[in-house]
């Protein structure tokens, strides 16, 4: 079975990529929604441990959580240690269906797939990217975003050139929803003989 590790920085349409996937009938394991899964679950009463007040009504409250953790390495480890390896555990569950269903190709849709050192985790890896100036107008559209914000997030990512040169495939989103999916297609049919 071929694990194709999906990743792109904010705005380049990672997402919508991923959901194209899908359309396909490719199985897409989603990192973020993992973890938004288990802030409502299993997580919880681990993170209200560790860092006490910041779960409500048994969920992980990230208004409460982000000031704990941010721009202090030492919290965010601690964070870490307690999440990853429920994310690894879920993921885990995710391939073993997909094993048993016998499917020749998977999705990991994991945002920091290079900056987390994940690549081991997967076969290949397909960049999404677009040009900078649409990258900015999407980002800034999103409610709340401020071009301050946006560069916090930049700087807490792998440059766009970085990732477009370790890719295996690149998946450029800036031409439209038509161009996007026969990417997909294209990229699932260079793949079909793998595996």
């Amino acid at each position: 079975m071929i694990r194709l590790g999906l990743t792109g920085s904010i705005g380049m349409g990672k997402s919508v990529t991923a959901k194209m996937f899908a359309a396909e009938g490719v199985p897409v394991h989603d990192a973020d929604a993992a973890v938004h899964a288990l802030y409502s679950g299993r997580a919880a009463p681990l993170i209200e441990a560790a860092f006490p007040g910041t779960v409500t009504d048994g969920k992980v409250d990230r208004k409460l959580l982000s000031p704990r953790v941010l721009d202090k390495p030492e919290a965010m480890k601690r964070l870490e240690a307690i999440v990853h390896p429920l994310v690894r555990e879920v993921e885990e569950e995710f391939l073993e269906k997909a094993r048993a269903a016998r499917r020749r190709l998977v999705v990991m849709d994991i945002p920091l797939l290079f900056e987390t050192d994940s690549m081991r985790r997967v076969d290949v890896a397909v960049v999404v990217t677009a040009d900078a100036r649409i990258q900015r107008q999407r980002v800034l559209a999103r409610p709340g975003m401020t071009e301050d914000r946006f560069h916090s997030i930049l700087q807490k990512q792998m440059p766009d050139a970085e990732k477009r040169r370790r890719a295996h495939f690149l998946l450029d989103t800036g031409h439209g929803m038509e161009p996007a999916r026969r990417g997909v297609r294209a990229i699932l049919k260079a793949l079909a003989g793998c595996g």
